[in-house]
């Protein structure tokens, strides 16, 4: 069980930025995760005041608050519009109705935990994270970032015309991923990532231009074999290392497939 000695709801992101430079204090989001841990901390900081709740939609982007829950952003209308359905393929079978209902954007996103399918699909199309004192950072750069006491304020997804693509592998239905994929088109770029490897996910481009004449059954296949030979992979108990080895060109090839451009 976690504990606390004391509970803030900050008024200003300035104040929940100082509030967390405490070692003890935490940002608590939606307590989904951090309440299986087993600690007596701080100070729980309650961004709900904040306004970080809306998913804001322009013409060029959507803006993310960090208190935006699972289920926000799986049953957003534009999101899914946008993504051709594979945020809600993402986001549909992670634990339950009820756990995405509680559980945030800023959460999931802030620990990039590697089965995070939440990591996974908004690693593939052209994201940016916004923290409170770091600014503007690419979400490609942040997932390899150390952890450190700033606040996630929001992610921005730039509306690039593109297509894409989720496939997933798991023992059954709501359980973690044993392997995640997602494929996606921004413009003349492919780019694919693949987590739950168990480490955080990653994003390959095609810098070998085996798509260079986009896609057909051989070269998601060649790309697919490619992808699985650059992924490091380990083994845990949702899956060993040589299945998860031999699953992954299978996903990959089935993503890029999925985007529908197949000649």
């Amino acid at each position: 069980m976690i504990t606390f000695q004391k509970y803030v709801r900050p008024q200003s992101l300035q104040e929940a930025w100082e509030l967390n430079q405490k070692k003890r204090n935490r940002v608590v989001a939606g307590m989904m995760w951090l309440k299986m841990g087993n600690h007596s901390l701080g100070t729980a900081i309650d961004l709900c005041d904040l306004g970080l709740d809306a998913i804001e939609e322009t013409d060029e982007e959507f803006r993310i608050g960090a208190m935006v829950t699972l289920r926000q952003m799986e049953t957003h209308t534009g999101l899914n519009a946008y993504s051709r359905g594979a945020i809600k393929a993402a986001f549909q079978d992670i634990v339950g109705v009820q756990f995405r209902n509680g559980a945030t954007l800023g959460g999931s996103l802030w620990r990039r935990m590697g089965f995070s399918d939440i990591v996974t699909a908004f690693l593939a199309m052209d994201s940016y994270v916004e923290l409170h004192e770091g600014g503007i950072v690419p979400l490609e750069r942040f997932v390899n970032m150390p952890y450190d006491k700033d606040i996630l304020v929001r992610l921005i997804v730039k509306k690039r015309p593109g297509a894409f693509a989720y496939q997933a592998v798991r023992k059954q239905r709501t359980d973690l991923p044993t392997l995640n994929c997602m494929a996606a088109k921004l413009g003349g770029e492919y780019r694919v990532t693949v987590g739950a490897r168990p480490g955080r996910a990653v994003l390959l481009r095609d810098d070998q231009g085996i798509l260079a004449d986009g896609i057909t059954e051989a070269s998601a296949a060649a790309f697919a074999e490619h992808a699985a030979g650059s992924v490091r992979v380990s083994g845990n108990m949702w899956g060993s290392a040589e299945y998860r080895r031999a699953l992954a060109p299978v996903l990959v090839r089935r993503a890029l497939l999925a985007l529908g451009e197949v000649r």
